[in-house]
């Protein structure tokens, strides 16, 4: 044994040049293989995105869904559901893409309740959500959360009693107590849906000195100054809309510069310019629908992250409206698309910029469009059951 290792030592057992080249080869393919799997990996991996899903459902219901996407063939793949908070219809996912945000939109008058914010810990790998913590949303009926630029702060909307609410967000996660409530007052001309303040959402100026609010039932938007230490809002100015307007979501435009708000009532879309002292200014109003619309209210709005596109989601209509966005922040009709459901209060822009996915309400599904190409928006390529779906958000949008 002794001779055979000193053998070895010396050279003498060496493998033959032949070999040698061999098992260079055999190297040489196996990490050449490698390489390519790990790309493919990557590749899969990336075309793959997790969505999660609000909805309407009782508390002994799932009301939150994960679903993988696929980016390349559109399908949705069901990953896991969450239970335990009554109607989760809006849902904000933090930048660090670990934790997520649910209303629970319910009343005293409604639900016997005030509405709540649940706060939940995500594995969406695994397709798992733990709940964290629940806080007061400081009014009824909260529709809408934001969480400003630093991520510690979360603002929510009640439409049910007209209130803006702030509260904190701890190290963990977890929600505090409130720091702040603003309550609206007021009303306007439509009756039977503007006899009061109902504040819909809340969009946080890119420098994160202000707090946009519209309010659907008094035709205004309303600009907070924001205290980023303390967590409190004081009124700065307001910009009307036009009667009977109902402003409901809002969204900027990459730029900063210019707001882009969809009045629920009237099916319009205006533009305004931003002044970074806090100040808007109208400059455009579009209508949503063709002139032989059936009854409609419009929901939804984005802008795609390349700045060149605006879409708005038409309830009633069943369509999401596509724009054109000029150099001048003004917009230009391109098309109005069928949106593959019924009712979509929401969609989301997947990564990439292919896809649009719709929350379809009213037909108790999330279906996919494609975007791009001469149409704008294509026919719904895929669905998949969600009852009473009311939000989309990507974890990695």
């Amino acid at each position: 044994m002794i001779n055979a290792l000193r053998q070895v030592m010396n050279g003498s057992h060496r493998r033959s040049p032949s070999s040698i080249r061999c098992r260079s080869r055999c190297i040489l393919k196996t990490e050449a293989e490698e390489r390519r799997t790990n790309s493919e990996g990557r590749r899969l991996l990336m075309s793959r995105q997790i969505l999660f899903v609000g909805s309407y459902a009782d508390a002994d219901q799932a009301g939150i869904h994960i679903f993988a996407f696929d980016t390349t063939t559109a399908a949705l793949t069901k990953r896991g559901e969450f239970t335990g908070l009554a109607n989760p219809s809006f849902l904000a996912l933090h930048p660090n893409g670990r934790w997520l945000y649910a209303v629970s939109e319910v009343g005293q008058q409604s639900h016997g309740a005030p509405g709540a914010i649940g706060a939940l810990q995500l594995d969406p790998a695994a397709g798992h959500m733990m709940a964290l913590n629940q806080q007061p949303s400081g009014g009824d009926w909260p529709c809408h959360l934001r969480i400003d630029t630093t991520g510690r702060w979360l603002f929510a909307s009640n439409y049910g009693s007209g209130s803006v609410s702030v509260l904190p967000i701890r190290d963990d996660g977890s929600l505090g107590a409130l720091t702040d409530r603003v309550q609206h007052h007021g009303s306007s001309v439509n009756a039977a849906r503007q006899e009061g303040p109902h504040a819909h959402t809340a969009t946080i100026a890119p420098d994160n000195r202000f707090v946009l609010v519209t309010d659907l039932g008094i035709d205004k938007v309303l600009i907070y100054a924001f205290d980023s230490a303390a967590g409190q809002m004081s009124l700065h100015s307001h910009a009307d809309t036009r009667p009977g307007a109902g402003p409901r979501h809002a969204v900027f435009h990459p730029n900063g510069q210019h707001l882009y708000v969809a009045n629920e009532l009237d099916s319009t879309v205006s533009v305004y310019r931003y002044a970074a002292t806090g100040a808007l200014r109208e400059i455009q109003t579009l209508r949503t629908l063709p002139d032989d619309a059936p009854e409609n209210t419009v929901a939804d709005i984005h802008v795609a992250p390349s700045g060149d596109r605006l879409y708005v989601s038409n309830r009633g209509h069943n369509s999401l409206a596509v724009f054109d966005v000029g150099a001048d922040g003004e917009l230009i009709l391109v098309t109005i698309a069928p949106c593959g459901g019924n009712w979509p209060r929401n969609f989301a822009l997947a990564p990439g910029g292919r896809w649009a996915l719709a929350a379809n309400q009213h037909s108790d599904q999330v279906t996919v469009l494609p975007l791009g190409g001469a149409a704008a928006v294509g026919a719904a390529v895929a669905h998949a059951a969600v009852p009473q779906a009311s939000c989309v958000v990507f974890a990695n949008p």
